[in-house]
């Protein structure tokens, strides 16, 4: 790789090669010691080895990276729900999807609790994930639409979305306070909540 030399240099002037993996990686040891304010994504770039201008073709900003490849898992969240077969009631449909788009590698670096503790113990990364949540809702509110012949901004799937939101952040907050307690068992039982909107729908 290029600069640092605390990575190594390329002697024969090739481009460096990194991936989205390597950055965030980086970007979470600057995070544990500058803090998230505290680290720039010139400091990220210099930590890969990259540029400030290569590491933007990853990510468009500091915030995106706690996030990861969140576009390319929202696709895998809208096919999950897709796949249901019709006869699956719509509140079963909604609660397998969000479990499985909420499983996640143990061994990865960083861990799933470091990401999910930034994301929800940053006040700067509040109104990115605003954004963030809103991408997450939609997915649910077409599916929901889709179903029940409705518009996705209809208030039942509009409402749906964000119930759903609700009951998996709510999962997540007590995950975070009860490391002990398994993540997918608490989404699980949050979930259910959804019965008494959907049930008879």
């Amino acid at each position: 790789m290029a600069t640092p030399p605390a990575h190594g240099a390329s002697l024969l002037g090739r481009p460096p090669v990194t991936s989205h993996a390597e950055i965030e990686r980086a970007g979470f040891r600057l995070f544990a010691q500058r803090g998230f304010d505290g680290t720039t994504l010139d400091a990220i770039a210099a930590e890969v080895g990259i540029s400030r201008r290569t590491l933007l073709r990853y990510y468009d900003s500091k915030n995106d990276i706690p996030w990861g490849r969140f576009s390319e898992t929202l696709d895998g969240f809208r096919a999950t729900l897709v796949a249901t077969p019709v006869d699956v009631p719509l509140h079963e449909a909604v609660h397998a999807a969000v479990l499985a788009f909420n499983r996640f590698d143990l061994d990865a670096h960083p861990s799933h609790r470091e990401r999910m503790q930034l994301i929800l113990t940053t006040p700067t990364l509040q109104a990115h994930s605003v954004l963030r949540y809103g991408e997450w809702r939609q997915v649910i509110a077409e599916y929901v639409a889709l179903r029940l012949g409705l518009r996705p901004d209809d208030l039942l799937p509009r409402t749906v979305g964000q119930v759903s939101l609700a009951l998996t952040l709510s999962a997540y907050t007590h995950w975070l306070d009860h490391p002990e307690l398994a993540l997918h068992d608490l989404i699980d039982t949050a979930m259910a909540g959804l019965r008494s909107y959907l049930g008879s729908a």
